[in-house]
């Protein structure tokens, strides 16, 4: 069982998913603290707040609420609330909905553990799929969590990887294996800007994604997610594409290291 564990999500602190959060927590750590933000910071990605200042609320013992982002409620977290009693692992989530594909740049869900990482805290983005968005499984997530964590924990990983997390949309008893799984094309296809007018007479717009059937590879994240699995996908910050370095170094010089030369 592990000591000490810190709790963020991009939902807010008040979400169901956090509340699904910390029964996880208290079967996998003696001691669970939660610094998570005040409302919903779905799709801040990695944003931290650099230009205004943040408050912090306290919300019960070892709880937290923060008025920025989850890369603020990690850095909050790690770097001042529990700066001399850190955390041996940072838990992001459970987010209401899937995070895979080219989603997962955009999360605030796997931003808030990729700041941890960066900030040498292990950390896991974990998610919870549905169908029906009125109904969320919860349960999946709540049933399945603590023996995934357990596990994953006994395995050990990389400390420049986050491992995203999903729990897919049918009932626990129903679910796959874990599953190892790359990140894959994913479902965006484009975006929409819808825009209205407010009772002022000023024209505002709201971002949605757009949604499309897009072929996936053999190893992806959608695939495992579509088959019934507990999809687990090791991200890291570095985005180089090898493919293109490929092509480009034909063409251009690379960075060499004098001490190599």
């Amino acid at each position: 069982m592990l000591d000490r564990v810190l709790l963020t999500n991009d939902d807010g602190i008040d979400a169901p998913g956090m509340a699904v959060m910390q029964e996880i927590a208290a079967q996998v750590a003696r001691e669970v603290w939660v610094v998570a933000p005040e409302h919903d910071q779905s799709g801040q990605s990695h944003a931290i707040s650099l230009h205004h200042a943040l408050r912090i609320s306290e919300r019960g013992e070892r709880r937290f609420g923060v008025t920025g982002t989850p890369g603020d409620c990690a850095a909050i977290g790690l770097c001042h609330l529990m700066k001399d009693t850190p955390p041996q692992l940072l838990l992001s989530g459970v987010n209401r909905g899937l995070n895979l594909g080219m989603e997962t740049v955009f999360s605030g869900t796997v931003g808030g553990a990729m700041t941890a990482m960066m900030l040498g805290c292990p950390a896991l983005a974990l998610s919870q799929a549905f169908s029906n968005r009125d109904a969320v499984p919860w349960d999946t997530a709540r049933t399945l969590g603590p023996d995934t964590i357990r596990r994953l924990w006994a395995m050990g990983w990389g400390k420049s990887a986050v491992l995203n997390i999903n729990f897919p949309p049918v009932p626990a008893t129903e679910a796959g294996p874990m599953t190892l799984a790359r990140q894959g094309e994913g479902a965006v296809a484009g975006m929409d800007v819808e825009t209205r007018v407010d009772p002022r007479g000023m024209t505002y717009h709201w971002l949605n994604f757009k949604r499309g059937n897009i072929q996936q590879g053999p190893e992806s994240d959608y695939r495992a997610m579509r088959a019934g699995k507990i999809v687990v996908t090791p991200l890291r910050y570095d985005r180089t594409d090898d493919e293109a370095y490929g092509e480009l170094a034909a063409h251009l010089p690379r960075l060499v290291d004098a001490k190599s030369a």
